[in-house]
C-alpha cells in the first residue's frame, strides 16, 4: 500500500498550512512592522540579531537531518546497527568544542561567511577559490542528494510520481528561502517539532510492531526484544571482522577520522555556522548546546527504526518490499516502515519526512545564495552594489540553484548509496579544509600558501588514496587495522583515509609556513584573546551534561 490516505494527507496539508503560515507571519512582521528594511543584505542572509537560541538550535538541526538521516541512515541502522549513531553522538561533542571555541573567533572578528574567514585570514586568492568550490559542492553534492534522495523517499511512501515529489519540495524550499533566514530559523522550530514527533511515532510503531510479532505489545517490550534479536546491532565499536569495518574501522570514530567530518561540517561549513553568526556569543551558545541534545536523540529517529526493519526482515514479515534487483536494499527499511503505519501517523511521518527535506533544501540554498551574493557577486561582478541589489541578486542565486539541483540530481548515481556519497566525496577535501580552518585559527605563522597546498595537495592525496588499491596490494596495512579486503582488493577506510590526509595537510603547512617565515613572508592574524574561551554557568553545565551522556552510552553499548 504506497498511497497515502485522505486523512494522511489532511495530517500532512496541515503541517504545512502552520508552516507556509507561521512563514508569512514572520516575513510581514520582518518588513512591515518592526522597522527593518527588506533591502537589508545583513538581515536576508543572517537573521542578523533577531534568533533566538532555540531557534538557531532548532535550524541547526532541520537543516542538519534530511532524507540521508532517515533514509540512508535508517538503512545503515538496519545493516550495521547502533554504530552509525557514532556520526549522531560525536556531533553533540563537537558541538560543544564549536560553540567554545569557534563562534568566539567568527564573532569576536565579524565574520559572516566561510570565504571572508579565508580572506581575512590569508587572502583572496584563497577566499575565491574556496567560494567557488564551496558552491559547486553546495550544488552538486549537497542539493542534489537532499532533493533526489528525499524526493526518492517521498515517492515511495506517497505513490506519487518521482518527479512530482522533486519540483514539490524544491517550490516548497524556495518559496521558504525567499523570506530570508529569518523566516527559514523561526520556521525551522516548526519542522523540528514535526520532524521529531513524526519520527517518534515511526520509532514507537516500529518496536511495538516488534513486540507484537513475538506476542506482547509496548515500545519498551519491542526495544528489549530488538537487543536480543539483534544483538550484534547494538555495538557501537565494531570489531576488524566485522563486514562494516570498512565505513566505521573501530576506534577511529573515537580518535581519528570522524573527529574531522563533524569539525569540518559544524565549525568550517557555511551551511551550519550561519545560522549563529547573527547573534551575540551566549545566544548562539546557547543555539549549538540545545542542538547537541537534539543530537543525543537523533539515533532513536533514524536509527532504531533502521533495526527493527532488520529484525522484522529475519523474521519474514518484510519480503519482496525490501529487495531490488534479487538483493536486500537496507535503504528502503524506513519508507517500508512509513508504508504499514496506520492511517494518520503515516501522515505525520510523511510530514516529519517533508520537514526535514524542505528544512534542508532552504538551508543550503540560503548558504549558496550568501556565498554566491557576499563573496562573489559584491566583491567582484558588482563592488557598489547596494543592500537592495544584494537581497535580489541572492533571491535569483537561490532560484537558479534549485534548478540546477532539480536538473543534475536525476544523473549522479546518488540513490546507490546516499549517505556513503555525501560523507565519501566531501570526505575528498574536508580534511584540507579543516586543517586551513584550524591553524588559521591558532597558528598566526600559517600562510596564504600553506593554505592553498593543504586545499589542492590534500585532495590530490585523497584521490591517490582512494584509488591506490588499484595501483598496489595493500594487505600489508590490514593487520594495523588501516585497510580491508573488498571484493579482490584491501581497501584503506575513508574516514582512515581523512585521518592520514589531515596530518599530511598539518605537516605541509607547518614546513611551509616556517620556511616562508624565515624569508620574512608576513601573515595576517585575527583578534583573539583567551577570554573570548570563557563559558558562562549555564553552557557549562549544559555541555557537562552532554559529555556524560555520551561517555554513558558509549560505555554501555560499546
Amino acid at each position: 500500500m504506497n498511497k497515502l490516505a485522505t486523512l494522511d494527507y489532511i495530517v500532512f496539508f496541515i503541517y504545512f498550512i502552520i508552516v507556509a503560515g507561521y512563514g508569512i507571519w514572520i516575513y510581514l512582521r520582518k518588513t512591515g512592522h518592526d522597522g527593518t528594511a527588506e533591502g537589508d543584505s545583513k538581515d536576508y542572509f543572517l537573521a542578523e540579531g533577531s534568533l533566538t537560541w532555540w531557534a538557531i538550535g532548532s535550524s541547526l538541526i532541520a537543516s542538519n537531518i534530511s532524507a540521508e538521516q532517515f533514509v540512508a541512515m535508517a538503512g545503515s541502522g538496519f545493516k550495521m546497527g547502533l554504530a552509525i549513531a557514532a556520526y549522531e553522538w560525536m556531533a553533540a561533542i563537537t558541538l560543544i568544542i564549536v560553540g567554545t571555541f569557534f563562534i568566539p573567533v567568527y564573532l569576536k572578528n565579524k565574520i559572516f561567511t566561510m570565504p571572508q574567514f579565508l580572506h581575512q585570514r590569508y587572502n583572496g586568492t584563497v577566499a575565491m577559490i574556496m567560494a567557488i568550490f564551496w558552491l559547486a559542492l553546495y550544488v552538486v553534492v549537497n542539493l542534489t542528494s537532499i532533493l533526489y534522495l528525499g524526493a526518492i523517499a517521498a515517492s515511495s511512501v506517497s505513490g506519487l510520481n518521482i518527479d512530482v515529489c522533486i519540483y514539490g519540495l524544491a517550490i516548497c524550499a524556495v518559496i521558504i528561502t525567499l523570506g530570508g533566514m529569518k523566516v527559514i530559523g523561526f520556521t525551522d522550530v516548526i519542522q523540528v517539532f514535526f520532524l521529531i514527533l513524526g519520527g517518534l511515532a515511526t520509532t514507537y510503531l516500529a518496536l511495538n510492531l516488534v513486540a507484537e510479532h513475538y506476542g506482547t505489545s509496548g515500545a519498551i517490550n519491542g526495544f528489549n526484544l530488538l537487543t536480543s534479536q539483534a544483538n550484534d546491532h547494538f555495538h557501537m565499536i565494531l570489531d576488524r571482522n566485522n563486514p562494516n569495518f570498512v565505513e566505521l574501522p573501530g576506534m577511529t570514530v573515537l580518535l581519528g577520522g570522524l573527529w574531522i567530518v563533524n569539525l569540518n561540517y559544524w565549525g568550517c561549513n557555511q551551511y551550519i555556522t550561519q545560522r549563529a553568526l547573527g547573534a551575540d556569543l551566549p545566544t548562539a551558545r546557547g543555539g549549538l548546546l540545545f542542538a547537541a541534545f537534539l543530537k543525543i536523540l537523533m539515533p532513536v529517529i533514524v536509527v532504531l527504526p533502521g533495526i527493527a526493519a532488520f529484525v522484522l526482515f529475519k523474521q519474514n514479515v518484510f519480503g519482496s518490499e525490501m529487495m531490488l534487483g534479487g538483493q536486500v536494499a537496507p535503504d528502503r527499511a524506513y519508507p517500508v516502515l512509513l508504508n504499514i503505519l496506520p492511517v494518520g501517523l503515516k501522515g505525520l511521518s510523511f510530514a516529519a519526512l517533508v520537514a526535514a527535506v524542505v528544512a534542508s533544501l532552504a538551508g543550503k540554498a540560503n548558504s549558496i545564495a550568501t556565498i554566491f551574493t557576499l563573496d562573489i557577486y559584491k566583491k567582484v561582478l558588482n563592488k557598489d552594489a547596494s543592500e537592495k541589489k544584494m537581497v535580489a541578486v541572492g533571491k535569483i542565486s537561490v532560484v537558479v540553484a534549485m534548478l540546477l539541483g532539480i536538473l543534475l540530481a536525476p544523473h549522479l548515481g546518488i540513490e546507490k548509496g546516499g549517505f556513503t556519497y555525501i560523507q565519501e566525496y566531501t570526505g575528498f577535501v574536508s580534511p584540507g579544509i579543516f586543517a586551513m580552518f584550524i591553524l588559521g585559527f591558532f597558528w598566526k605563522k600559517a600562510t596564504s600558501a600553506a593554505a592553498l597546498f593543504a586545499t589542492v595537495g590534500g585532495f590530490l592525496l585523497s584521490v591517490l588514496l582512494k584509488f591506490l588499491p588499484l595501483m598496489m596490494n595493500l594487505s600489508w596495512l590490514a593487520p594495523l587495522g588501516y585497510s580491508v579486503k573488498v571484493g579482490d582488493v584491501y581497501e584503506i577506510p575513508f574516514l582512515d583515509r581523512m585521518g592520514f590526509v589531515f596530518v599530511f595537510c598539518i605537516l605541509g603547512m607547518v614546513v611551509i609556513s616556517l620556511i616562508q617565515a624565515s624569508q620574512g613572508v608576513r601573515t595576517n592574524g585575527l583578534e583573539i584573546d583567551s577570554s573570548m574561551f570563557r563559558t558562562n554557568r549555564s553552557f557549562t553545565i549544559g555541555s557537562v551534561v552532554v559529555l556524560a551522556i555520551v561517555t554513558a552510552l558509549y560505555t554501555y553499548y560499546w
